[in-house]
């Protein structure tokens, strides 16, 4: 079974964009890869507990099991040594990937204080798209009393298309919200 996304892609998004840049083929028209959601922790060098509260929150907001990141080198400045767990990473793709950005678009950037739409600047140019959420109390999973600290995380929303402009007409016919100019 198609996620709701994924359906409207296929019958109204990939026809249009087809249409618009003079693609031959349904399947040249850029498309969601995947997402990735991260979480930085740098203060789990002191408290190895916080792991544990920012996965399962990461858990209940993307619906699997999110994967530990470490430092790659020791940084003496910021007490860190290489190895030792620094934050979480999920990547979801497939009908995960588009059940999450639905929830995005629709329900938790609607949600957000003073939200006046996303930035029509954060591509990477190469087609993928970079944004921060400054509380993870706006999913709709997360329970408010039983957070022990307010955290962000990123969401990068990786594409196939070539350039950004192209990512950002995928992204704005997918449903997300743009700052007008």
């Amino acid at each position: 079974m198609k996620a709701r996304l994924e359906e409207r892609y296929w019958t109204e998004v990939a026809p249009q964009l087809k249409d618009r840049s003079g693609y031959g083929n349904i399947m040249q028209v850029p498309r969601l890869e995947k997402i990735v959601l991260s979480i930085g922790l740098g203060e789990a060098t002191q408290d190895p507990k916080v792991l544990e509260s920012a996965e399962k929150h990461l858990g209940m907001i993307s619906g699997q099991r999110p994967v530990t990141t470490r430092a790659k080198k020791s940084i003496s400045a910021f007490k860190l040594r290489a190895g030792v767990p620094i934050g979480m990473m999920v990547t979801l793709r497939g009908k995960r990937m588009y059940d999450f950005f639905d929830k995005l678009v629709s329900v938790v950037l609607p949600r957000l204080r003073d939200f006046r739409g996303v930035s029509r600047d954060s591509f990477d140019g190469r087609g993928n798209y970079n944004m921060g959420i400054r509380e993870q109390i706006v999913f709709p999973e997360i329970d408010y009393d039983k957070v022990d600290k307010i955290r962000g995380l990123e969401v990068t929303i990786v594409t196939t298309a070539k350039s950004d402009d192209e990512a950002r007409d995928l992204l704005a016919l997918m449903g997300m919200p743009f700052r007008r100019a």
